[in-house]
């Protein structure tokens, strides 16, 4: 093929992936199968490979990121990003009202209503059609130039084929993480022992600041554009740039309405405080604006906000009530996490009687006092926070908290490193609460699944000297369990049988269960599947390890220093002379062919043909790998029916092709 075919091709393909995705997304239409859609887009990414001049920003391909950004550098608004004035009461609205009609001399005028989104604001420049420039508010003058990171969220078109296009112009709006994703991706930080982010809107904000354009393609951002500015637009009212905006195919929210007059808006407000609860996306407020451009020019603004328009905002779900005391949690990691302890009051539907201080940080901002009226909010965070104090309200001598220096359960120095909010328990090996929750983490259901015993149970183990590491659960005796308080016979042998059971847990629970920082379940079975055993993964270099699916430099160098320790090797040992498994058990018999090597497939769904488990072992069978959840580095998602619409909408967002079951079938007569 010609450079000059090439170019032809890849410009043709182009065209057709921003077709169909525009169906999918926008339409929510499919005129072609997602095996033939994701048959285009590799297709697309061979041919940009080949000829490497033709690769466009604007491409398609360049929705899974990939590019590193050590400094964001700074970019000049064309058009000031101006703050909202905000208001929590209707009776500011209605003198908001008052001012609009003074300074409009009564002439007649309607409002255009929007919902008030709780994630980052962003531009978008775009000029001949194409996706130039992404940039965050900053201080509404300048801002830090994001445009690589822009470019993965799948919702933010990167280049516009419309008639009467204006040759230049900017769209604003608000990069977001909706509740699942901000949900699953703290679970998964649990699981690999991180500190839980706070809310959506500090996962959003964290996100499009992230040096590495593939990573934020994995955070699944997404975006209401509700803006648009510039010059010769053609457009006289906001409602007609909103129009503009969804017949040119970008991302609005179907939830605006325009309103004939204040008493509107108030019902739009009313309406949205109670059927904002269940709107997938955070928000906090509505925002309401003069709807006519010209009427906004003759309002004008301040130096800070437009006097055409204002926030509402909704009032969190608050309560006050007294700080009873403080203490400090220690993760299996060392992290230390600070925790209030309330008086319990009501809140949201439930009794609260703990909130998160999330760091010393926190403390020292708030300026806490024990004994304190402190006000508790529950928003979109994973538990209550404490946001304020009443000051009026505290006693005489009260002191100030002092974040503690040494560690709550073996007195360790803490640290807390450069940049960096939390403070850690350095002692790791010693550390009784660190070592106990370790075990803990290896019994759990996701790991060893020991389910006779409890953290009662490793605890009292602990204090008799009998549990140190896991390795020490495989020596037990029956003596050493029975004497034990609460332990009879039957509930002795129980325990000791549960033990000898997870033996035969598979090589990817095990490796899960060593609690290797940041080698959750799902990349502990890509780990497991694609090395094979332990030792393999032991002597596995930085570069052998970056390049295995989902897995990134961070997990690399977590992995490489948990083998560099003796004691950590000693462990694994130890644990494969009591019989663990510490290899991947394949049924030789099983093997048909290698059509599939060097493929990785999640399966979901329901199959006609097969169980679940029986088209994994035919994967497997044929040299595929079986990857547990979607990523931008899996091959393919193998789709039956009832599937979540999750993982499809996951799966097209990072461009992982979507089989059917009767195309893995044809894969394999292939």
């Amino acid at each position: 093929m010609t450079a000059e075919e090439a170019k032809k091709k890849i410009e043709e393909l182009t065209d057709s992936i921003n077709y169909y995705t525009h169906l999918y997304y926008q339409e929510s239409t499919s005129k072609i199968s997602d095996y033939e859609f994701d048959q285009l887009l590799e297709k697309l990414i061979e041919l940009e490979n080949e000829f490497p001049q033709f690769r466009y920003p604007h491409s398609p391909s360049q929705r899974v990121g990939g590019t590193i950004t050590k400094d964001f550098a700074t970019v000049v608004h064309e058009y000031p990003m101006l703050s909202l004035s905000n208001t929590y009461s209707h009776e500011e609205l209605i003198e908001f009202d008052r001012r609009v009609a003074k300074g409009l001399n009564d002439q007649p005028y309607e409002y255009f209503c929007e919902l008030k989104f709780d994630g980052v604001a962003i531009s978008l420049l775009y000029e001949n059609g194409y996706l130039i420039r992404a940039a965050t508010r900053g201080d509404g003058v300048r801002g830090d130039d994001i445009t690589h990171n822009a470019r993965t969220i799948r919702t933010i078109p990167l280049s516009i084929k419309a008639d009467n296009l204006p040759v230049r112009f900017e769209v604003r709006g608000e990069v977001f993480m909706p509740r699942t994703v901000f949900n699953k991706l703290n679970r998964l930080r649990e699981e690999e022992g991180e500190a839980l982010l706070a809310n959506p809107r500090n996962a959003a904000s964290g996100s499009l600041k992230m040096q590495d354009s593939a990573l934020v393609a994995q955070r699944q951002l997404d975006c209401y554009l509700y803006g648009l500015v510039g010059e010769d637009l053609h457009v006289l009212t906001h409602a007609d740039a909103i129009y503009a905006l969804e017949k040119w195919n970008f991302h609005i929210s179907d939830t605006y309405c325009q309103c004939k007059n204040m008493d509107a808006v108030l019902e739009y407000i009313n309406e949205w405080e109670k059927k904002r609860v269940e709107f997938p996306v955070d928000t906090d407020g509505i925002v309401i604006k003069v709807n006519s451009h010209e009427q906004q020019r003759i309002l004008g603004s301040t130096a800070k906000s437009p006097r055409w328009a204002i926030a509402y905002k909704y009032k969190a779900q608050s309560a006050a009530t007294i700080l009873l005391d403080i203490d400090y949690q220690v993760g299996r990691t060392g992290a230390i996490t600070p925790v209030a302890h309330l008086s319990p009051v009501k809140l949201a539907g439930t009794i609260v009687k703990r909130a998160s201080l999330h760091n010393a940080n926190e403390i020292a901002r708030l300026d806490l006092r024990v004994g304190d009226t402190v006000f508790v909010e529950k928003g979109g965070e994973i538990i209550p926070k404490v946001t304020g104090v009443d000051v009026s309200k505290r006693q005489p001598h009260s002191q100030e908290v002092r974040y503690i220096a040494h560690c709550p359960s073996c007195n360790t120095a803490l640290i807390r490193k450069e940049g960096e909010a939390q403070h850690f328990c350095p002692n790791i090996k010693g550390c009784p609460t660190q070592i106990k929750g370790r075990i803990e983490h290896f019994i759990q259901r996701k790991a060893m699944n020991i389910d006779s015993m409890g953290k009662e149970t490793v605890a009292l183990l602990y204090e008799k000297g009998l549990l140190h590491t896991p390795a020490d659960l495989y020596k037990l005796t029956y003596d050493d369990i029975f004497i034990l308080e609460g332990f009879k016979d039957l509930s002795t042998q129980n325990l000791l049988k549960g033990i000898e059971a997870s033996k035969s847990t598979s090589f990817e629970n095990v490796l899960f269960a060593l609690g290797i920082r940041y080698v959750g379940k799902t990349v502990a079975e890509k780990l497991a599947r694609h090395f094979g055993d332990i030792y393999k993964l032991e002597k596995a270099t930085f570069d052998e390890l970056v390049n295995v699916p989902e897995i990134g430099e961070r997990i690399a160098l977590s992995i490489l220093n948990f083998f560099e320790d003796q004691d950590n090797r000693d462990i694994v040992d130890e644990l494969k002379e009591a019989g663990l498994q510490f290899e991947i058990v394949e049924e030789k018999d099983r093997h048909e062919s290698s059509i599939l090597e060097g493929k990785s497939f999640v399966v979901s769904g329901i199959f006609q043909s097969f169980s679940r488990e029986e088209i994994k072992e035919k994967v497997r069978a044929n040299g595929g790998q079986i990857v547990s959840a979607v990523s931008g580095k899996v091959d393919y998602l193998l789709a039956g029916e009832n599937m979540g619409p999750a993982k499809r909408k996951k799966a097209k967002s990072l461009g992982v092709s979507i089989i059917s079951e009767q195309d893995f079938l044809n894969m394999l007569t292939t």
